[in-house]
């Protein structure tokens, strides 16, 4: 428990590796473009008319991000979790099957931006230790329940336990206090049957917006001498092989990021089609006969042939290869809710054949893997080797290539000397006194 509680109070963003702070900052602009790119569409539309008329500002208030509006920290943390969530291109991690930065990330500029409204202010090194403490507790957290549950919940049941504890630091807890913090995010994290919703998508996603909202919950309940019981994923014995290395090793160097806005499990078929295109000009969608995927078992469930809105699509894999093959290109544009009408790719979507390989499976969640055999009109076939996705750890994404993402996704609505403002300040926040340029930034202020 101690070592716990001195990480939270004594980290500091210098302690860790320089490739770990290229990799918090990487994070931190890769989330902020995906909350961009996803301003307009269907599901944070809904979301910020809901915390508008639910969540007004008391006491203190946080603004929506890019839009502007002052609600309590509560709404913005709802709001921020479902943007980051709602287009699926987001950064994740293997052993938690699942994501931290959706969460945390929201929640945490929520939070600063109520603190810095009450008349305080955070410098831009220790808004990084913040990120980097919630990054690498909520990740932990989420390897400690992937490892005790016997089914696999969606990222908000663990990731909201990471904004407490950063939460926590920021707001000056006592250990009592964030003992307590902790131990009420747990007992009300949203436990939601991931696998349900990826048979099913809708709005609800990976449930960061549950996430967020449940952390930001836990602290100001805890501030307010609510008692929790103990987290179970934090300081139960069965947990402790997920916390052995804190401080000395870094699960955030286990992370992965997203190339397309599809659900991860989509990408190392994608990264293959992607190859394939590069080598063979004969692989139009007039040209193809059929395409065979075989995957594991969890890629296999996405299918995705005929989606109705973005939801479907993005937690599809017949359809964001389809569109890969018809527009030469996967982004935002090719997964939104007008996309999913496009009659060429559909029509390459009903020759699209998905099946389980009991080796890939096998294989997964340390490997995500998956196999793509194109059969030409002429009777050629095309096969890619075992493909792994661009974007792991040992596949890394560079700086530069976070960089052209993020300006790729945030260009229909961004300025360019938004984008690049955004750029520099995110890579030399550590040299900031505040972090109030940022968050006016990324807040329209």
């Amino acid at each position: 428990m101690s070592k716990f509680f001195d990480f939270v109070n004594g980290f500091n963003f210098k302690d860790a590796p320089i490739s770990t702070q290229f990799l918090i900052k990487n994070s931190l602009l890769d989330i902020i473009g995906v909350i961009a790119a996803a301003k307009d569409n269907n599901t944070n539309v809904k979301l910020r008319n809901f915390v508008l008329e639910q969540y007004p500002k008391g006491d203190f208030g946080a603004r929506i991000l890019f839009d502007g509006r002052v609600i309590s920290p509560l709404g913005a943390a709802w709001t921020g979790g479902f943007a980051a969530d709602s287009l699926d291109a987001h950064e994740g991690h293997f052993l938690s099957k699942g994501h931290a930065g959706a969460t945390v990330v929201p929640g945490l500029l929520s939070l600063i931006d109520a603190y810095k409204e009450g008349g305080k202010s955070v410098s831009g090194e220790e808004f990084l230790s913040l990120l980097t403490i919630a990054y690498e507790t909520s990740l932990r957290a989420g390897v400690a329940l992937m490892n005790s549950a016997s089914d696999y919940h969606a990222s908000g049941a663990f990731s909201g336990v990471g904004l407490v504890a950063a939460g926590a630091r920021a707001l000056n807890f006592k250990q009592d206090a964030l003992f307590h913090a902790l131990g009420i995010a747990e007992y009300f994290a949203p436990r939601c049957p991931m696998m349900r919703l990826v048979d099913h998508p809708t709005n609800l996603r990976d449930a960061h917006g549950a996430g967020a909202f449940s952390g930001m919950n836990a602290l100001m309940m805890a501030k307010n001498g609510v008692t929790g019981a103990p987290a179970d994923l934090i300081f139960a014995e069965s947990s402790a092989s997920a916390w052995r290395t804190l401080w000395t090793e870094w699960e955030i160097d286990n992370q992965y990021f997203k190339p397309w806005p599809v659900c991860r499990w989509a990408q190392p078929a994608l990264t293959a089609v992607e190859a394939m295109l590069e080598l063979d000009a004969n692989i139009q969608e007039p040209n193809i006969e059929s395409i065979t995927i075989k995957t594991f078992h969890e890629s296999m469930r996405l299918q995705g042939h005929q989606p109705s809105n973005a939801d479907e699509a993005q937690y599809g894999l017949a359809f964001p290869v389809a569109a890969m093959i018809c527009h030469g290109q996967l982004g935002p544009k090719q997964v939104s809710d007008e996309a999913v009408f496009d009659e060429r790719v559909l029509a390459l979507c009903s020759r699209i054949h998905i099946v389980e390989s009991e080796e890939l499976s096998n294989r997964f969640p340390a490997e995500i893997l998956s196999i793509v055999e194109i059969t030409l009109s002429d009777g050629a076939v095309i096969k890619s080797p075992i493909s792994q996705a661009k974007g792991d750890p040992n596949t890394a994404m560079t700086k530069e290539d976070i960089i052209q993402k993020f300006v790729q996704y945030t260009s229909p609505v961004m300025t360019v000397d938004l984008q690049n403002a955004l750029i520099e300040e995110v890579y030399s926040l550590e040299q900031r006194p505040d972090v109030s340029r940022l968050l006016d930034l990324i807040t329209g202020n």
